[in-house]
C-alpha cells in the first residue's frame, strides 16, 4: 500500500542515515520499527485498579485544623514536630 507520511525534516535525514547504516531500505526500516511499537503496546499488561483504603476513624480533625488553610495546616504539624523533638 503506498500512502504519504509527514515527518520532520531532521527526523527523516536521522531515518534515512539509519537505514543506510543497517543496509535496509527506508520502507522496511520504518516497517519493522512500526511492528515493533503496535506489538510492544499489544503486549503490555493492564494495570490493576489500585482501591484505596478509607478511614473509619470518626471524630473528625483537631480543634482549630482547617483543611482548605494548608500553611494553617502546616503550622499546626510543625508544631507537632516541635513538641515531640522536646
Amino acid at each position: 500500500m503506498r500512502t504519504t507520511v509527514r515527518l520532520d525534516a531532521a527526523l527523516m535525514t536521522k531515518v534515512k542515515a539509519e537505514a543506510t547504516r543497517r543496509g535496509e531500505t527506508l520502507t522496511a526500516l520504518i516497517e519493522r520499527w512500526l511492528r515493533l511499537v503496535l506489538a510492544r503496546t499489544a503486549r503490555r499488561p493492564r494495570k490493576a485498579m489500585i482501591r484505596i483504603p478509607v478511614s473509619t476513624a470518626r471524630g473528625g480533625t483537631r480543634p482549630g485544623v482547617n483543611l482548605d488553610n494548608s500553611a494553617a495546616l502546616l503550622d499546626v504539624l510543625d508544631e507537632r514536630d516541635d513538641s515531640s523533638r522536646r
